[in-house]
């Protein structure tokens, strides 16, 4: 057998002596013997969530770097060049787009667009993903039982123990080359949905006994695999269990040496990495980026070598045969529909509510946004929407777009996703007032410190505007005339200043707890509640439950420490030219009255060319 621990050790044994006694037979060359090596290609995928098309549905348009007729076109030239590629998947690809969630998983016992899509493609394998649980285990039974692939779920047991899909591991032959691969699910699965239909009745364990288990099993069932693949949909670090790591990939290369490639999936970041000796790789999410391995084999099927990339998929251009296929085609153009074609008398698509007025003020200077400036309703919506449905005393949520805004009059899907745009859960964690305001820090870090004589304030442009939070639950200031880490002033909770020692409960996104919180050392705590559904649902309850909306502000944040000079002439001046597009907006770097000087030769020739 291949792959115990002592077969390895006694392999590398015998070429280690053949190397030092024999002498090559017959003339036969070195070059001769490297062409008798085997490529192996393997390409991973996971978290694709439903994107098939590489399209926007929020924004109504094409997406550039993403979808999964983008990783076909790449996954075909692969496969006309190499003849050994094995595709493999890490799961979370039946939930994420209003395609899935709002058509295709709710008429399960249709063809799923997904599936048509993955089995066009012609998977090898796939793990579940969380996400495949999210309608329960009825609705996913019915939607992964049209796979023409094996799915795996080594650690997710019914009733008698058994994989709730049937497998736990397959053995894949491509070329004569055998491939055991091992799928894992995060066991954290009901924390978001446990009480969802079977879910409560399903065990998970920890991942890396599992891994162990299917390993064990692998070496008796007699299959010989040359390589053994573990699938593991969770992220490198522990996300819940982080003593005991029973979800964490690093766990399982510590326990599972025996293993030849591990791919991590479920964070949507990249991971090129290597632990205890072993390859370890993911992607980010939507089909943005595939995972390549490319493995050499000697003649008896030993490793020689293991180069792996992320390959972006920016570059490429999307499968018009995949997008063709009838199915996905209608699939693509029912969501498309869903949010615009409703029956409307406005054509806008069907109102969820409605608002008393728009939301967000007119921007004084075009292209700098108020709702970052300032206190604004769309902010404090959703604010006041993730308080009522976590149940926590503070929270945070950032102006997805500068341009994010609700009209006034009928609110619609297409208005919803203008305003959060991402399709987040939410988190509830334990957090010191210290914590806290070192969270707030952080966030403050958005904007470049303001000079005397600067005319408006602009942002770090090496701080994404989606981190950009602000803060709900609390009053406080910030003072942009002092440097990073020393900005947030005057934190008040329920009216009395924020003690460091203080315990209070935070709601954030899962994205924000699992990308910036946790891995920045931010806060502590480990989180202690999740929502099953999105943010966005939630805002499109708050619509269903209390339209009409009107829009409410109560300024409970400031910025201070700044003087706009709103009063000199020339301030008005600068304003009216970048109003007017005479003048750069000045969004990454203020101007300044102490160049006005120069700003006016400048102003002067741009007036005198228009």
């Amino acid at each position: 057998m291949k792959h115990t621990l002592i077969h390895k050790t006694v392999a590398w044994l015998t070429v280690i002596l053949m190397a030092v006694l024999i002498v090559i037979p017959y003339g036969r060359t070195e070059e001769a013997a490297e062409e008798k090596e085997i490529h192996v290609v393997i390409l991973a995928t996971s978290d694709m969530h439903g994107n098939i098309w590489g399209f926007s549905y929020e924004e109504n348009k094409e997406t550039t770097n993403n979808g999964m007729a983008r990783l076909y076109t790449y996954i075909q030239r692969v496969r006309e060049e190499n003849p050994v590629v094995f595709l493999i998947d890490g799961g979370d690809d039946i939930q994420g787009t209003i395609m899935t969630d709002d058509i295709a998983n709710k008429t399960p016992n249709q063809p799923h667009p997904v599936m048509i899509a993955m089995n066009y493609m012609k998977y090898d394998a796939m793990t579940l993903g969380n996400h495949e649980f999210d309608w329960g285990i009825g609705t996913m039974e019915k939607i992964i039982g049209q796979a023409k692939f094996p799915v795996l779920a080594a650690n997710a047991l019914d009733k008698d123990g058994k994989p709730i899909t049937g497998q736990g591991w397959t053995i894949v032959d491509r070329g004569g080359i055998r491939m055991a691969v091992i799928g894992v699910v995060t066991p954290y699965v009901p924390v978001w949905d446990g009480k969802k239909d079977g879910v409560g009745e399903t065990t998970f364990t920890a991942a890396d006994q599992a891994v162990q288990t299917a390993y064990e099993e692998i070496l008796k069932s007699g299959s010989e695999p040359d390589l053994i693949l573990v699938s593991a949909h969770m992220g490198e670090y522990a996300e819940f269990d982080e003593d005991g790591g029973s979800d964490s990939a690093i766990r399982i290369a510590e326990v599972n040496p025996g293993i030849d490639i591990l791919q991590a999936a479920h964070m949507h970041i990249t991971v090129n990495d290597s632990i205890n000796g072993i390859p370890v790789v993911g992607v980010r999410n939507a089909g943005r980026e595939i995972a390549r391995i490319d493995i050499m084999l000697d003649t008896n099927h030993r490793i020689t070598s293991i180069e792996k990339t992320i390959v972006d998929m920016a570059e490429e251009k999307p499968s018009e045969a995949l997008r063709s296929i009838p199915e996905i085609k209608t699939a693509h153009e029912a969501a498309i529909a869903y949010i615009r074609g409703g029956e409307s008398e406005t054509g806008k698509g069907t109102p969820l509510g409605s608002t008393t007025a728009r939301f967000q003020p007119e921007n004084e200077i075009h292209g700098i946004p108020e709702g970052r400036l300032r206190d604004t309703a769309v902010i404090d919506l959703i604010l006041k929407v993730q308080l009522e449905n976590s149940g926590a005393d503070v929270t945070s949520c950032a102006l997805f777009k500068d341009t994010s805004d609700l009209p006034e009059g009928e609110i619609t899907y297409e208005n919803i996703f203008d305003i959060y745009m991402y399709d987040n859960t939410l988190c509830r964690v334990p957090v010191t007032g210290k914590e806290l305001k070192q969270y707030m820090e952080w966030a403050a870090s958005a904007y470049n410190t303001w000079k005397p004589g600067d005319i408006n304030i602009s942002f770090d442009p090496e701080f994404p505007v989606y981190q950009h939070d602000i803060f709900g639950g609390v009053e406080y200031e910030i003072d942009l005339s002092r440097p990073k880490g020393e900005r947030v002033r005057n934190v008040k909770f329920k009216g009395k200043e924020l003690e460091d020692d203080q315990m209070l409960t935070l709601a954030v996104s899962n994205y924000r707890y699992a990308s910036n919180l946790k891995p920045l050392h931010l806060v502590s705590g480990k989180r202690e509640w999740e929502s099953s559904g999105s943010i966005r649902d939630m805002i499109v309850a708050y619509f269903s439950q209390h339209s009409p909306v009107t829009p409410e502000t109560d300024n409970h944040w400031r910025i201070t420490g700044i003087n706009l000079q709103e009063e000199d002439p020339r301030r008005a001046e600068i304003v009216s030219l970048i109003n007017t597009g005479c003048l750069p907006v000045p969004y990454e770097e203020s101007y300044n009255l102490a160049d006005y000087d120069t700003l006016a030769e400048k102003m002067k020739t741009v007036t005198e060319t228009k």
